[in-house]
């Protein structure tokens, strides 16, 4: 093993050990993710304040241009399926609900109570990853938990005591819908992070994209028909659904890394920060005064963040280890699917000088995902 740089010997060790490049990485995308969730609110609460509810139709776009984007990539590529199709299926079912669900929930409870019970993800995603997926949890980790969930709960403090304190219309329903949600995006997450991990991010993408699709398109047929008649499609209702979508396939197409990189508690917990960056558009943008509470719940759950992504040296390694040995079986299996596709070609054309080598880069190596 090489010897540690300047920076990690002696006392810079520490110091160097939470400036790795992996580390930050990890939270610049986590940032990126939750300004992007952050956008889709915004978009959302102009259709909502323009009297559009219609939660499915918003993420049909996003599927489509998944649908479309990746799935182009996938049939370019002519890779068979390494996932059985239904478990595609069932992702996009969940997911499609979970999006559902928790909009549909801002109907009967109050913005401070989805904002408090949407936290539920949280321990449904630790415990489903420590059963599921073997993830390892000591204490710091726990530790990172709550300091986040604690910037959290500042906010919630904050809008109580500055003027959000209505129930809503049936805060008992809203809030059962907001826990059924929050468990259905844990194990969306849960799921995208066990197949992201073992396939490849593309047909991932593509095939919850087809399928997220499908299932929209049925939903919108039995539940929103009437809805979409009554819109005014002017420009006011059009660019607040297109902007959702771009966001929407944006954080989609991020998420995957995201949960490559550092897992699902880490996504979830970088999504924390989404009503604080919104603090700051409606500080800068709207010129809002807000409570001063949030500039502390912001720096709270940045803290936390920075807690949780703290890697020794030892897991560091580790991570490094689990990720090259994921590398090269990505790799094995490129290389072994190349191979049938050149006899394929070759029995096909009856003449082994006409395989075909189109599909490998200019390096000669297989692609990797």
């Amino acid at each position: 093993m090489a010897p540690p740089p300047e920076g990690e010997r002696g006392g810079g060790g520490c110091r160097a050990r939470w400036l790795r490049r992996e580390v930050l990485l990890a939270l610049a995308l986590g940032q990126l993710v939750s300004l992007l969730i952050t956008s889709t609110g915004f978009s959302s609460s102009e259709l909502a304040r323009r009297g559009i509810n219609a939660p499915t139709s918003q993420s049909l776009l996003n599927y489509i241009l998944l649908a479309l984007v990746y799935g182009g990539i996938l049939l370019y590529r002519r890779q068979p399926l390494t996932t059985k199709w239904y478990y595609y299926l069932i992702l996009g079912i969940i997911d499609v609900e979970a999006n559902y669900i928790v909009v549909k929930s801002y109907q009967y409870t109050s913005l401070t109570s989805v904002m408090l019970l949407d936290c539920w993800s949280i321990p449904c995603v630790i415990v489903l990853t420590w059963i599921f997926l073997k993830t390892k949890y000591g204490f710091r980790k726990f530790f990172g938990v709550g300091v986040c969930v604690a910037g959290l709960i500042l906010v919630v403090f904050s809008d109580v005591h500055a003027s959000d304190r209505a129930k809503g219309p049936k805060p008992l329903k809203g809030d059962l819908l907001v826990i059924v949600g929050s468990m259905l995006y844990a194990c969306s997450n849960v799921t995208e992070e066990y197949l992201v991990k073992k396939n490849n991010r593309i047909e991932l993408m593509a095939m919850l994209g087809i399928f997220g699709a499908v299932i929209s398109g049925i939903q919108i047929s039995i539940l929103e028909r009437e809805e979409l008649h009554s819109i005014k499609w002017n420009a006011g209702a059009v660019f607040p659904f297109i902007g959702f979508a771009l966001a929407m396939f944006l954080f989609y197409s991020t998420v995957p890394t995201v949960l490559k990189i550092c897992g699902a508690t880490m996504l979830n917990l970088s999504l924390l920060t989404s009503d604080m960056w919104a603090v700051l558009i409606r500080i800068f943008a709207y010129h809002e005064k807000v409570d001063w509470m949030y500039f502390v719940a912001f720096a709270c759950t940045a803290g936390g963040l920075l807690v949780y992504s703290y890697r020794s040296s030892k897991e560091a390694d580790d991570t490094a280890q689990v990720t090259g040995a994921s590398d090269e079986q990505s790799r094995v299996g490129d290389e072994e699917s190349g191979i049938q596709n050149q006899v394929r070609s070759s029995f096909a054309g009856g003449n082994d000088d006409q395989v075909s080598y189109k599909e490998l880069p200019s390096n000669g190596s297989p692609s990797k995902n």
